[in-house]
């Protein structure tokens, strides 16, 4: 009898599976996207939908034809800009020099002089500096997020410290919307904490063969048959076990931009959103699911892995039925 062999079932890169610290997510990429003024943005959840549009992928099978896409809503309200933090490259990674808070007076650090006169004075010695931009956003605008707290988080800037300083006297202490900083037809990437499931076992956790009908009838054919050698006497951390699933951060790579609208009646269903409401602000139109259940925040990020450069399809018809079930 030849020997029975499947891969595994999922990845040991996502080890140890712990629930998230936060809902709040943490970018820590070193990847910075040319020519933008900021790195990302943030949104919450609505549901999903499907588009019929043309198809315009080079060398598809059904390029020219209209087809029928999934998508998914993410309403994102304006960003507030909070402050602006320098950073220093040092030998032990980088380290914040200074910070300047909007709406502080001179005195109390509220100055965007001070961290002129700080990179001048720093430039000398030529470490590299970097310039990172702290948010806020903005969920009482929101109907369909019961949350009054804002979610503070820091975005990456060009990478040019010049550029990056005037830009931030532009926006400083104001609002920053989606279209400033994406555009329809581009891609993007989305980290979110995806929906949480407590505690599974083995076979659900990490999709692991459910024994045979005999070892079924004792009543134990949910579990690994070995769950080790003999030695080392102890279960190394590899064997699939129970314990947390779900309630991760995870990103997403490459979803595409098919829509940035200003006016939520044009994609919300009549009633709302089934568990969200009606979508009252800015929202982006993404090819596909995202992690998460609704009213989640999303981190919507400028894509960092090559992908093809063709044009924006025609949309023609929006679903505006009611969805259930996502």
């Amino acid at each position: 009898m030849s020997k029975r062999h499947r891969p595994r079932r999922g990845s040991l890169a996502f080890s140890p599976r712990k629930r998230a610290r936060s809902e709040t997510c943490r970018i820590k990429r070193e990847e910075i996207v040319a020519d933008r003024k900021i790195q990302g943005f943030t949104g919450y959840k609505a549901g999903m939908t499907h588009l019929i549009l043309t198809d315009n992928t080079p060398h598809s099978l059904t390029k020219g034809m209209e087809i029928s896409v999934p998508a998914t809503i993410i309403e994102t309200p304006p960003m507030r800009v909070e402050g602006i933090r320098l950073y220093k490259a040092t030998n032990y990674g980088k380290k914040a020099v200074t910070e300047v808070r909007a709406g502080a007076e001179a005195e109390n650090g509220g100055d965007l002089n001070a961290i002129a006169d700080i990179i001048k004075s720093l430039a000398a010695n030529a470490p590299e500096l970097d310039l990172t931009m702290i948010i806020s956003t903005l969920p009482e605008l929101i109907s369909g997020v019961p949350k009054k707290k804002h979610e503070i988080m820091e975005i990456k800037m060009s990478g040019e410290i010049e550029k990056d300083l005037e830009y931030a006297r532009e926006v400083f202490g104001k609002e920053i919307r989606a279209g400033d900083v994406f555009k329809e037809g581009e891609f993007v990437d989305v980290t979110a904490v995806t929906r949480g499931k407590g505690t599974q076992g083995p076979v659900k956790r990490w999709g692991v063969m459910i024994q045979n009908a005999k070892a079924q009838r004792s009543g134990r054919g949910r579990h690994v048959g070995c769950i080790g050698a003999w030695k080392p006497r102890r279960v190394r951390w590899r064997i699939p076990q129970l314990g947390q699933t779900g309630y991760q951060q995870r990103t997403e790579y490459n979803k595409r931009v098919l829509k940035i609208g200003e006016n939520g009646e044009e994609i919300t269903p009549k009633g709302g959103f089934l568990k969200y409401g009606i979508v009252r602000n800015d929202y982006i139109l993404l090819k596909g699911s995202v992690p998460g259940p609704k009213k989640r925040l999303v981190r919507i990020s400028h894509s960092i892995r090559p992908h093809p450069k063709f044009s924006l399809p025609e949309i023609i018809y929006i679903s505006k039925e009611s969805q259930q079930g996502h």
